[in-house]
Order: structure tokens, then C-alpha cells, then sequence
């Protein structure tokens, strides 16, 4: 029961990350597919804080170390984060909520969504990549003996990719975004969506993996 639970708690995370992923290509995928998959999120995030109401019950109880100060740091902005991109999404929406309207609003939305969806991205790939050991441990039941081949060869796909992240991440201004100095996406309709997707998901392998080693050296300092 417990497997089960740890493994619905990953699919969701999973569902998350993609839903994540999906909403970055906006105009690519267009307005209305857009509000349906940020939906979709939402839906995902309460289930998400639902299966994990005991963390939270404990969030105020025994002894924090660096490592779980970081973590719960992170949960707490990603889900301000979350909610800000709800709200100002919910203004934004010309169809699933296209009846609410606040006058005057509508540039303001804007940036904030624009800049939760940025951190976003950002908070959520550093949160994976700390709770990457979960679904390390749950790859190696799906084998019958540990492998140091398979080890390193899993490594070294992780670092081709998060190099390859760092070129993403200057190609697509990710931090001229995150600064706010752009204050409107600029998309090649040209370029195939695919293409895009696959530097966003580079740029958050590249920060899941900074999130795992920035995890793996929190929890050595513990034992100091």
C-alpha cells in the first residue's frame, strides 16, 4: 500500500512536471489548449498537497536541518508561486474563465504570471531534483543487481544534458525572464514546438541536477 501510494504521489509529480512543461510553449500551443492544461495543473497541485497533508502537519514540528530548511523553503514559494499563477491566470483567461474581468488588471496579471510561470520552472526544478533519490530507489527495483556500468552510464547522460541546459538557458533568455528585463515572450512560429520543449525540459534537467548535488552536499553537512 505504502509502494502505491509513493508511486501515485511520483505520477503526479511527473503529471506536474510536464503540465509545467506544456505551459511554456503558449502561443505555440495556443490560448485556449493553454488555460486547459494550467487547469489541468491546478487540479494536479491540490492532489498533490492532499497526499502530502502529513508533511505539512509536520512542517512546524522536530528539528530542522539545512536540508530540510532548503526543502521546505522551496515548497512554500513554489506553492506562492502556484497560487499567484492561478490567480492571474484566472484574469488573463479569455475562455474557460472569460467572465471574470478586473478593469485595469490585465497588465499587471500579466507580469505576475509571467513571472510565476518563470520561477516556476525554476523552484520546481531545484524541488525534483532534491526528491530525486525517490525515484532513483524506485528505477533500481525495476533491476534484479545494482550495476556500476549502469551507474555511470546514467551519469553521464545527466551531464551531457545539463550541459546542454546551460546552452538553452542562454539561448532562450531564461534569465532575462526571470529578472523581468522581457516583459512579453517572443516565439519563432516557424520553429517546431518540439524544439522548444526539448530546451525547456534541458533547462530543467539542468537545475533538477544542480538541485540533487546542492541536496546530496546539504545532507553531508547534517552529519558534520
Amino acid at each position: 500500500m505504502k509502494n502505491k501510494k509513493l508511486t501515485v504521489k511520483i505520477m503526479i509529480d511527473i503529471g506536474m512536471t510536464a503540465c509545467l512543461l506544456l505551459l511554456m510553449p503558449y502561443s505555440l500551443l495556443g490560448e485556449t489548449l493553454h488555460e486547459w492544461i494550467g487547469m489541468a495543473m491546478f487540479v494536479l497541485f491540490i492532489a498533490h498537497h492532499i497526499l502530502n497533508r502529513k508533511w505539512l502537519a509536520t512542517v512546524a514540528k522536530g528539528k530542522y536541518t539545512l536540508f530540510r530548511g532548503v526543502q521546505t523553503a522551496l515548497a512554500m514559494i513554489m506553492f506562492i508561486l502556484m497560487i499567484g499563477s492561478m490567480i492571474s491566470g484566472i484574469l488573463l483567461s479569455d475562455h474557460i474563465f472569460g467572465m471574470v474581468r478586473i478593469e485595469g488588471s490585465y497588465m499587471m496579471a500579466r507580469q505576475v504570471h509571467m513571472f510565476c510561470a518563470y520561477w516556476g520552472l525554476i523552484i520546481m526544478s531545484l524541488h525534483l531534483g532534491m526528491h530525486w533519490n525517490m525515484a532513483v530507489i524506485m528505477v533500481g527495483r525495476l533491476f534484479k543487481q545494482p550495476s556500476a556500468v549502469r551507474k555511470w552510464i546514467a551519469r553521464a547522460i545527466a551531464v551531457i544534458l545539463a550541459v546542454y541546459g546551460v546552452y538553452a538557458f542562454i539561448k532562450r533568455q531564461i534569465g532575462d525572464y526571470l529578472l523581468m528585463k522581457m516583459h512579453f515572450v517572443f516565439y519563432d512560429y516557424t520553429e517546431s514546438v518540439l524544439f522548444f520543449m526539448a530546451d525547456y525540459l534541458a533547462v530543467m534537467i539542468l537545475i533538477a541536477f544542480i538541485g540533487y548535488y546542492a541536496g546530496l552536499l546539504m545532507k553531508k553537512y547534517k552529519t558534520r
